[in-house]
């Protein structure tokens, strides 16, 4: 069997036509990609502080992931907003699978994020054993969500500054 390139494809060539820059940007920067790093570093250090929690049960360790899970959940809401202006401004991003994939990663991770921060601040659960749960599902979810943001970059070069020297 031939293999054919995706240029090939009538369909993929013409969602390569459509412009993917970035409509939210600072000075050419996409302000999704530089905002999404803050949330996904403070979904790890949540996992990180739970499991120093659970081995050292000191009581710090319960108000730094207060803080830790309240930060990714609403830094998470802050560049959840800027990638949901750009999913639906850009129609060179909208038409893409690899985005919407992305879109629904993310807020199912912004969603558990608001679930790990609310048991946290309420005390509707025990940190140990449904906080270190929550932590650890956060985390696999972001990796999906990452990957899925991994593919937008590297694969259909979303986000990417391309100077005219290039």
């Amino acid at each position: 069997m031939e293999e054919t390139s995706d240029s090939a494809n009538p369909v993929i060539s013409k969602i390569e036509e459509k412009d993917a820059s970035s409509a939210v940007a600072v000075a050419g920067h996409p302000l999704h990609a530089m905002t999404v790093h803050f949330p996904i570093a403070l979904v790890f250090v949540t996992l990180g502080v739970d499991v120093f929690y659970w081995w050292s049960a000191d009581p710090f360790w319960l108000r730094a992931g207060v803080w830790s899970s309240g930060g990714a959940f609403f830094l998470g809401l802050a560049a959840g907003a800027v990638g949901t202006v750009e999913l639906l401004a850009v129609a060179g991003i909208r038409e893409r699978v690899a985005s919407w994939a992305h879109a629904i990663a993310a807020v199912t991770l912004i969603a558990i994020c608001g679930l790990n921060w609310g048991m946290r601040v309420t005390d509707a659960a025990d940190v140990l054993p449904h906080g270190l749960l929550v932590s650890a599902m956060a985390a696999v979810i972001t990796g999906m969500a990452g990957w899925h943001g991994g593919k937008l970059i590297f694969d259909h070069g979303i986000g990417l500054m391309v100077s005219s020297r290039d």
